[in-house]
């Protein structure tokens, strides 16, 4: 039977502004097996490679979520699942259950397995490839790979259909379709086209580039960002190393990476002249896109929000039957396969299922009582709007949770206020002060 890891330790200091990272100790990101001790009990996070669940997976988690936690699943920016309100010594039972049910399939790289990819892909005739295909392959490719233990619990792989509704989620390893045979990789500012027959094993080659320049750069990088200057990540020798082709491409706007130079024709001339012939042609990349919105989706599926992004364990089951549940970095799920008839039962149960509602697009960090950094209980306090750009209540100015791209900042201050992107707000203005910042920018 799988152990539960020890508690995960306290976080390394933030470096001055301007000062490079160093990393003085491995990552501490919690896991299914590595527990993370809490105000409310200890914390369990489950990697879902595209957020993917399989019926009976449901099952499972809402099951271990009323047995041993506080009965609800909260999703995350990255479409996984937490579990909170763990009991001391469950982790032993807790890592049974979930191994019985196919959700670690590798202890040794469960952490690692972080894959988000377009939710709706395969199901309403939009985008280049289905990239939920690409996903299962790279996790199987991640598991199998002894080296890719090494990346951190942050490092992240998007792949996204040719839409652009994840392209912006901060991608370490990024994967587009850009045609029906043809992606684009991008590590850093590194891009190339593949084949997209080659592009899982594409993304895992580039993972490991990057985990060879952080060896070689000795500051224990977790993610590319992170990598100090002079030390980047040799993409496109990893890819031969591989034995993918690749094609170096420019996105537009970028200076051209110059090809190799051919003899003047002018003698009048001695500088080489670079020929524009052999210069990589800007390769046209889906713009970010927003999120599908919550209803149908496809003629077969449905997509819902869950409320402050935590689905009750009834909420969670209420998405069957369905063929598979796909958590998504919107904090919702598509259900797929289920009939979009469903979706005003699905409404009874307090999920979010129409793009009109006052919730949507809201969101919260755990707060207070769950979290000893935060100064307000931010579930509590967090106020419907109209609808409009997305809006993250904090409880601390680590802002743990929030979205990527633009968003309206809800922070607590000492003293039982907040701040709305940066302007002092009293919780007796705050639905105001909310609902004007979420409509004007």
């Amino acid at each position: 039977m799988l152990a539960a890891m020890p508690p995960t330790p306290s976080p390394a200091p933030t470096p001055a502004p301007g000062a490079p990272r160093v990393r003085e100790r491995g990552d501490a990101c919690p896991g299914a097996l590595r527990l993370h001790p809490a105000d409310d009990g200890h914390l369990a996070r489950l990697r879902l490679p595209a957020g993917r669940l399989t019926a009976r997976q449901v099952e499972v988690l809402a099951h271990a979520a009323e047995a041993l936690g506080d009965g609800r699943i909260s999703v995350t920016s990255r479409g996984n699942a937490e579990l909170r309100g763990l009991a001391d010594g469950c982790g032993a039972e807790l890592a049974a259950l979930l191994a019985e049910a196919g959700l670690l399939p590798s202890p040794t790289h469960e952490r690692v397995r972080n894959i988000v990819a377009s939710p709706a892909a395969g199901l309403d005739g939009l985008g280049h490839a289905d990239v939920q295909l690409w996903a299962r392959e790279l996790d199987g490719l991640l598991c199998a790979a002894p080296w890719a233990a090494a990346l951190s619990g942050r490092f992240l792989f998007v792949l996204d259909d040719g839409r652009g509704d994840v392209t912006g989620l901060g991608g370490d390893v990024t994967l587009v379709a850009v045609a029906p045979d043809a992606a684009l990789l991008r590590l850093g500012d590194r891009a190339v086209r593949v084949a997209a027959a080659d592009a899982p094993r594409a993304a895992l080659a580039a993972a490991r580039a990057f985990l060879t320049a952080a060896r070689e750069a000795g500051t224990g990088a977790w993610r590319v960002r992170e990598l100090p200057e002079g030390h980047e990540a040799d993409v496109r020798g990893a890819l031969t190393a591989a034995g993918i082709a690749a094609e170096p491409v420019r996105e537009p706007g970028q200076e051209p990476v110059r090809g190799p130079a051919r003899e003047p024709v002018r003698e009048s001339v001695r500088e080489p002249v670079r020929d524009p012939a052999r210069e990589p042609a800007p390769e046209p990349v889906p713009p970010h896109a927003a999120p599908p919105a919550p209803g149908p989706l496809g003629p077969r599926s449905l997509h819902v929000l869950a409320p402050l992004g935590r689905l009750t364990a009834a909420q969670l089951r209420a998405l069957l039957p369905a063929d598979e549940v796909r958590l998504t970095p919107w904090r919702g799920a598509v259900a797929v396969g289920a009939d979009p008839g469903r979706l005003p039962a699905l409404e009874a149960y307090g999920l979010i299922t129409r793009p009109d509602s006052p919730w949507a697009g809201v969101s919260a960090c755990t707060g207070r009582p769950g979290c000893a950094k935060s100064l307000a209980d931010v579930r509590a306090d967090a106020v419907p709007g109209r609808p409009g750009l997305p809006v993250h209540y904090s409880g601390c100015e680590r802002r743990c949770g929030h979205p990527h791209g633009d968003w309206v900042d809800v922070l607590a201050v000492p003293g039982g206020g907040y701040l709305v992107d940066g302007v002092p707000s009293s919780r007796t203005t705050l639905t105001a002060a909310v609902a004007t910042a979420r409509t004007t920018r």
